[in-house]
């Protein structure tokens, strides 16, 4: 049962020795990686490695339906290209899709999530959602499934981004664990699959840090251990948008690993690395990581690209 957790499920060990530290790196495949994906991987892959950690991908692809053709191919050419080494087998999110709905039924049989008949024309622009259905005791059948929230405060002390704090209730609101049309959302599979895997540090975007809030309530609810956050700064386009999909961002070219490779640890303030071999520049870049470089902001002011 996932919420017994007397211990994490999967043994933290590299060689044989424990490990303190479990990272990853788990893009969606709603369209090809970009510059701001790969600062991500760099970023995670390093500070792993650099804690004599483990390092492990995940496809975020519950999403089905946005799931961009040809995208996990370019995900997993990526990781090849740039020569990362993760320490397990890649897994993908929808070949998981029973372990959600098990959670979901634990949360249910606890009283912890009910099922909403709100669609988004009733909601309107209000994104904090006031509990309307929360005593109707509505079938889960083809219904939305929302998580109860507390009136509390819950804060975190980002490694970048120092503390973060939000209520629960006024901030943010009953939120979605699995949608209408039955797909999984991101929020519960992002907690289960990171307690799954034995993850302890979390090294994202700061586009994912008001995320943040609703994930450590979710996982105290499922008695998961609270893991370490580092959001890090964004990468923008010349129009001072962040680097992403919606914004038609340019896939990585990954005919030249090596030069993008130069570029992400520059973008992260990084010590220079003589342009090699990806491998050997990975290897370089671990062996002078240096955390308290990378700036302390949502965005990386002044790089483009």
């Amino acid at each position: 049962m996932l919420f017994s957790n007397p211990s994490l499920p999967l043994p933290l060990k590299k060689e044989g020795k424990e490990v303190n530290y479990v990272g990853r790196f788990a893009p969606s495949p709603t369209g090809p990686l970009h510059f701001g994906s790969l600062i991500t991987a760099v970023a995670s892959y390093c500070d792993a490695k650099a804690n004599r950690g483990l390092w492990h991908v995940r496809i975020e692809d519950t999403d089905i339906p946005r799931i961009y053709p040809g995208s996990e191919d370019h995900i997993l050419q990526s990781i090849h290209a740039f020569q990362f080494e993760p320490d397990s087998e890649i897994i993908f999110q929808k070949d998981r899709l029973d372990i959600y709905e098990d959670v979901i039924q634990q949360l249910h049989q606890k009283k912890m999530v009910y099922a909403c008949q709100c669609t988004r024309k009733i909601l309107g622009s209000n994104h904090i959602y006031v509990g309307t259905c929360r005593d109707l005791a509505l079938s889960f059948d083809q219904q939305a499934i929302r998580v109860k929230v507390e009136n509390l405060e819950i804060c975190f002390q980002d490694v970048l981004q120092g503390q973060h704090c939000s209520n629960l209730a006024t901030d943010l609101g009953d939120f979605v664990l699995k949608r209408r049309d039955g797909i999984i959302n991101y929020q519960l599979a992002v907690v289960v699959d990171d307690y799954l895997q034995g993850m302890t540090h979390v090294v994202r975007g700061a586009d994912l840090l008001d995320n943040t809030e609703r994930q450590i309530w979710l996982g105290e609810l499922l008695d998961y251990p609270r893991l370490e956050y580092i959001h890090l700064p964004l990468a923008m386009n010349d129009q001072g948008q962040k680097l992403s999909k919606q914004n038609m961002a340019q896939a990585l070219d990954l005919s030249k690993p090596s030069e993008l490779l130069q570029q992400a640890l520059q973008a992260l303030k990084q010590p220079s690395v003589e342009l090699d071999a990806p491998n050997k520049m990975l290897k370089q870049a671990i062996a002078q990581w240096d955390l308290n470089l990378i700036p302390k902001h949502t965005n990386l002011d002044g790089f483009y690209i």
